[in-house]
């Protein structure tokens, strides 16, 4: 595969998303770049903004195996990853597989559940394994979660553990459509109050696991030159001295955002990454992996603003 088809791939998915999903291009291709990262995404926006049927949209333009969990308060672990039930016929313990075996997992209102259900993630999600009563499941190399949740209600949430929210790639704000877009969506969807079919709009694969690996190989194969590799270094430490951050990200921060500028290259049909592209990726991959410090909390600064001040303070090659 090389870039031109690469690119064709990409914007036939962008396509046909568009077609279901109004004015989020924004959001998409953060999708896309978790996509081609072999990372995770959580999706985080005010109710009504269509981030389940986003998330459902892109899983059925691509063709791999789709899972979908409400995540609830009564929701256990056995529940995501399965559980051994003794076979009478055979004597033995067999598994029963969760939801967890799949390829595209989407993780729904993933912040309505324990810490004990979120954490059966941990593992899936950075080893592409889960363990189950000592033994190890390897999960397919194409596993990808996509995870949805509501920042504006608080009552019968538990907020993601900094572990967990590390292993996102980035964190997607998922604003309100502006107004022509929003016209548009009427037009489209005012005739109905429930969500639309995705088969109402023939979102037929346009890519399968093969397709996927050929493309993440491809964005492994992005230059990033000792200059770009140090100006990523340099930001994410800068994160750990600033004094309005009480805890910076973590190395795994530096080599995610790394990965990400690749992929932001590979859509942008460039065979090299420049600090555009980390720039773009900053906000996206770094403001959930901060911890404010009280005083600028006080101050009303948000992981944004400080970012935005980390990323000013830090040279950029030229």
């Amino acid at each position: 595969m090389d870039f031109a088809e690469a690119r064709e791939i990409t914007q036939q998915l962008r396509h046909k998303i568009g077609r279901v999903v109004i004015g989020q291009d924004g959001v998409v291709e953060g999708l896309l770049v978790t996509l081609l990262s072999g990372g995770h995404a959580l999706l985080e926006g005010p109710p009504g903004t269509a981030k389940t049927m986003l998330a459902r949209a892109f899983a059925g333009c691509l063709g791999l195996g789709f899972k979908r969990v409400q995540f609830t308060p009564d929701l256990m672990p056995g529940d995501l990853i399965g559980t051994n039930l003794y076979n009478f016929q055979t004597n033995a313990f067999t598994l029963t597989q969760g939801p967890i075996f799949t390829d595209f997992l989407l993780a729904d209102e993933i912040n309505r559940t324990p810490p004990k259900t979120q954490a059966a993630l941990l593992q899936a999600m950075q080893e592409r394994t889960v363990t189950l009563d000592g033994h190890s499941y390897t999960l397919s190399d194409g596993f990808l979660v996509v995870a949805t949740q509501n920042p504006i209600e608080h009552e019968g949430t538990y907020p993601l553990p900094e572990a967990q929210l590390d292993r996102f790639l980035l964190k997607i704000d998922v604003p309100f459509p502006e107004r022509e877009d929003e016209l548009t969506l009427v037009r489209l969807h005012g005739h109905r109050s429930a969500m639309p079919e995705l088969s109402d709009f023939d979102l037929s694969p346009v890519a399968d696991l093969e397709k996927l690996r050929q493309l993440r190989q491809l964005v492994q194969g992005v230059t990033l030159s000792d200059e770009m590799v140090a100006y990523v270094v340099d930001l994410i430490r800068a994160t750990r001295s600033h004094p309005s951050i009480l805890h910076g990200a973590s190395p795994r921060a530096a080599n995610m955002l790394a990965t990400a500028a690749r992929a932001l290259a590979t859509l942008r049909g460039r065979e090299f990454a420049i600090p555009d592209d980390v720039k773009e990726l900053f906000l996206p991959a770094l403001h959930h992996r901060i911890v404010l410090a009280p005083s600028a909390e006080v101050e009303g600064q948000t992981a944004d603003s400080v970012l935005k001040l980390v990323l000013d303070a830090v040279a950029a090659p030229r």
